[in-house]
């Protein structure tokens, strides 16, 4: 294969580069800022011009970064190396890589629901796919998100109603600014954690404007009287910051309140169904447009989807990868893990 599995991460050995390793490389082309998949120490970074900001607010201002438009083609001993839109969060790109007449996609995290603010997913034809299947089960197809956006605002008028200052945990890059896109923000005053409105200005200084810059702190939230929308990491559960607050209903926004167990274990009032990941229906038909005669899966549920495809006379088999060890669903610190991903199970 053009692109293989090593101990530092993916690997394309023609072009000497890999994509998205999550061990320091001298060459490390990067899908998308979420640290699961853009780790620090590498000699230099390569990734889509778009999440160019965004990657540097995560690895820091030395990190040494080349940008390179969507689409625009880049030379690498060799090796025609492009990015293209997936969907995912901003500037998120998949990765195509062409040598000898030979095309590999690696995918990155997608999602094929249009949110407005992350770019629209564009399937790329070609040999090989690698994508995720972090929600690579039938029981996970998402509802469309303008009705999701009505739930979570009608939870802020009805805690409004009881006082009670509601708090939305959300993945402090990429799935904030989403719901912070889709809040009806006449119904109050939004205000934000630190680590999620320092990427509110990321998002700012690449041209989306998004409502809520203030920072949140006990003596504004209490002069709210309940009124107030705070969106934080879920790092922020049950700590200190946020029990100043004074009385609050919680709630998280993620693919994973689709199954009753998340939700449960961090004992939430509400669990609102809004993934960044493609879903059962969106993986299946993002692999069918590639026309890829190889498939490769990573990051998620692996062995179903493999299992489905192979049945249908598919070339395919997973790839084991470091991504499957992050549970952001449950450490949720959205300043060391932003991948949506709990524990996998075959």
């Amino acid at each position: 294969m053009l692109v293989t599995n090593t101990e530092r991460g993916l690997f394309c050995a023609p072009g000497n580069f890999h994509i998205d390793p999550w061990k320091p490389v001298d060459l490390a082309v990067i899908t998308h800022a979420h640290s699961d998949h853009a780790r620090r120490g590498s000699r230099q970074y390569v990734t889509a011009e778009p999440g160019g900001l965004a990657l540097q607010e995560r690895l820091g201002p030395t990190a040494r970064i080349e940008t390179l438009p969507f689409g625009e083609r880049s030379l690498r001993n060799g090796v025609a190396v492009s990015f293209h839109p997936a969907g995912h969060i901003l500037g998120s790109a998949q990765i195509r890589v062409e040598y000898r007449g030979e095309v590999c996609v690696i995918s990155g995290d997608y999602k094929t629901e249009f949110d407005g603010i992350s770019g629209r997913f564009e399937p790329v034809r070609c040999h090989t796919f690698i994508t995720e299947s972090t929600f690579a089960l039938p029981i996970y197809r998402w509802k469309p998100q303008a009705e999701i956006f009505l739930e979570i605002n009608d939870w802020w008028r009805e805690n409004q109603q009881k006082e009670r200052t509601s708090v939305l945990f959300a993945y402090s890059l990429g799935k904030a600014q989403r719901v912070l896109s889709g809040l009806d923000a006449s119904s109050g005053p939004i205000f934000l954690h630190e680590a999620v409105r320092k990427f509110v200005d990321v998002y700012a200084r690449a041209g989306v404007i998004l409502p809520g810059i203030e920072s949140a702190n006990a003596e504004k939230i209490k002069a709210t009287r309940g009124r107030a929308l705070v969106i934080a990491p879920a790092s922020a559960d049950n700590s200190p910051w946020l029990r100043k607050f004074g009385e609050v209903s919680t709630a998280f926004a993620s693919g994973w309140m689709q199954v009753r167990g998340p939700r449960r274990r961090r004992s939430l009032d509400r669990g609102f169904v809004l993934s960044d990941h493609a879903d059962w229906d969106g993986l299946l038909a993002s692999i069918e447009a590639t026309g890829a005669e190889c498939i490769r899966a990573t990051h998620g549920y692996t062995a179903p989807l493999v299992r489905w495809l192979r049945e249908r006379g598919k070339d395919a088999d997973a790839i084991k990868t470091h991504f499957e060890s992050k549970n952001e669903d449950v450490a949720g610190d959205g300043a060391t893990a932003e991948a949506e991903a709990e524990p996998k199970a075959p």
